[in-house]
């Protein structure tokens, strides 16, 4: 009997999992403008995004709060994964809003930022050198439609290169580590409809990418 009652209590101690939504208010506005990941051109109004909160597990194997910038229309299915990720105790890195666009001050070290919204181009593949260049298309995330998943556990590669030098240890993707995209994590987005760019045709692939169409 005190078995069982101990494993209820410790269900009920355990931490749930927790998101909600809302349109982004003045300070946020500033912020993703002041650090230059919105301007006017860009393909979708600041009225059209959301700031995503939920709860993640992190590589402290603790509980943390996360904020994203993603489109309204992506809210509902990215819920549905991070609710999965958190059941799964998924481990994230860094999640918050300042991650992002905040200072370089505030802006961690390491660059390995989750994160969903930023209007720019889509990144040319390492295929193309060191330098990183636009394509002269707009990113899924210029639309707030996809997520890059823990940047150095997955790497953007292509002809056996990245132009992230701490992640060169992830372009082997065998045997996984902690933070990695697992068949499990791919089952996840693929159950909302988004693809994975570590699917893509040939030697180019963002592991850490995840997008409504794939792209």
């Amino acid at each position: 009997m005190k078995s069982l009652v101990a494993v209820v209590a410790a269900l009920l101690a355990a931490p749930a999992f927790h998101a909600s939504s809302r349109p982004l208010d003045a300070h946020v506005r500033h912020e993703v403008i002041a650090s230059h990941h919105y301007v006017a051109k860009c393909p979708v109004p600041l009225s059209g995004l959301r700031v995503l909160t939920l709860r993640f597990w992190g590589f402290d194997r603790r509980v943390h709060a996360g904020q994203l910038v993603t489109n309204a229309g992506s809210v509902a299915p990215l819920t549905k994964v991070f609710r999965k990720l958190f059941a799964m105790r998924f481990p994230i890195r860094h999640m918050a809003l300042t991650d992002e666009y905040g200072t370089a001050r505030q802006m961690p070290k390491d660059g390995d930022v989750t994160y969903s919204f930023s209007c720019r181009q889509a990144v040319a593949s390492p295929c193309n050198g060191g330098k990183v260049t636009g394509t002269g298309s707009w990113s899924e995330h210029a639309y707030g439609e996809a997520i890059d998943l823990n940047p150095v556990e997955n790497p953007y590669v292509g002809c056996g290169q990245t132009r992230d030098k701490t992640a060169v240890s992830y372009m082997k993707r065998t045997p996984l580590r902690r933070g990695m995209v697992s068949p499990a994590i791919l089952a996840l987005f693929h159950s909302v409809g988004w693809g994975w760019g570590g699917s893509w045709y040939g030697s180019t692939k963002d592991y850490m990418h995840f997008s409504a169409n794939g792209h």
